[in-house]
């Protein structure tokens, strides 16, 4: 299988601070490698961001409302958003950083206003958050920038889904589609792995991955198992922070455990195929087993089924070659449980 493009989702973990979204790319930037086998592993491939335009996010009502949480970074929920937004140029900054870290850069985009960042850079991949799925005139617009689009299906179901790709594609294929549950964090029942399954059935032209908000790692691990070519996950430098993604989120050890699990797996696939792999020969050799005597036999006599059993190791006749050995005589005297070799028979 081919390496499975893996996406550290900063989002608004940044808490408004590009300095904090910087040390954040250069933690997933740290070496990853399996020390047993001393591999030396591909990091994450890209970094993601979230961009809102405010003018185009709440009711004036829900964005004057108190917003009184421990997670708050202002006193209304408007002055909370105000405070996590970058700015484009911030974005561009942090674009160009990732990019020396060799990281592609993906942004989420959540209102057609948030496009005016294009004119700066170009992101390798555009996402469309969950809640967007159904915000067609927003998809067209995405769209026909012809940049390679990420759907995430946390919130759709078959006709959403159908309805996004029915504007996308006006403009392009690129497209990936991310099974993903909208529950922070979501519970082990209702993650539903096996949606991987239908959308690769159901729409192999496209990529297919997932976009996780379970605790810890071993569920996209198991989507990777399940085919997902893509992962999605949130990343920060201590899951303690402030903010409302903070918790759910891998920090630097849970990153590397991620990535460095994910790397591994991908070399566990192999073929599609049974045999024995040359790595095994010396452990076959030494634990199979080989027809040996059950008693002394003297030279010249004939060795008969009565005369045999199986013992360790495994480089003399096996059962299965049993009439290469019965009825043969020995040209040799041989002890009691010995391995019966081809240079001390002769024929009968």
């Amino acid at each position: 299988m081919s390496s499975t493009y893996i996406i550290g989702e900063i989002g608004q973990n940044h808490n408004g601070s590009v300095d904090i979204a910087k040390l954040i790319i250069d933690m997933v930037a740290r070496p990853i490698q399996e020390d047993l086998f001393g591999l030396k592993l591909a990091p994450m491939d890209a970094i993601k961001l979230t961009k809102r335009d405010l003018n185009e996010e709440l009711s004036a009502s829900q964005m004057n409302r108190i917003y009184d949480s421990p997670h708050s970074f202002g006193r209304t929920y408007g002055e909370h958003r105000e405070k996590l937004e970058l700015n484009d140029e911030e974005h561009f900054e942090l674009y160009k950083y990732a990019k020396g870290h060799g990281f592609d850069f993906v942004e989420t985009l959540c209102a057609i206003g948030c496009l005016s960042m294009l004119k700066l850079f170009t992101p390798d991949r555009l996402k469309v958050a969950s809640r967007d799925l159904t915000n067609l005139p927003l998809l067209a617009a995405m769209a026909e920038t012809k940049v390679p689009i990420i759907l995430s299906t946390g919130m759709a179901g078959k006709q959403e889904l159908e309805d996004a790709l029915e504007v996308i594609s006006r403009y392009h294929s690129n497209i990936s589609i991310l099974h993903c549950v909208s529950e922070y964090p979501t519970k082990p029942q209702n993650v539903n792995l096996n949606t991987i399954n239908y959308l690769k059935k159901h729409y192999p032209q496209y990529t297919i991955g997932f976009s996780d908000h379970t605790i810890g790692i071993a569920t996209p691990l198991a989507a990777v198992a399940m085919g997902a070519e893509m992962i999605e996950k949130h990343i920060t430098l201590d899951r303690r922070m402030k903010g409302t993604d903070q918790a759910g989120s891998l920090g630097p050890d849970g990153v590397n455990r991620m990535v460095r699990d994910i790397r591994v797996l991908e070399m566990s696939f192999g073929k599609e195929d049974l045999y024995i792999e040359p790595s095994v020969e010396q452990a076959r050799t030494k634990l199979e087993r080989s027809i040996a005597t059950k008693r002394a036999m003297k030279k010249g006599e004939v060795i008969t089924e009565t005369d045999i059993h199986l013992l360790s190791p495994g480089d003399g006749f096996k059962w299965r070659d049993r009439h290469l050995v019965l009825g043969k005589k020995l040209s040799a005297d041989i002890e009691k449980d010995e391995l019966v070799y081809n240079n001390i028979i002769a024929d009968a």
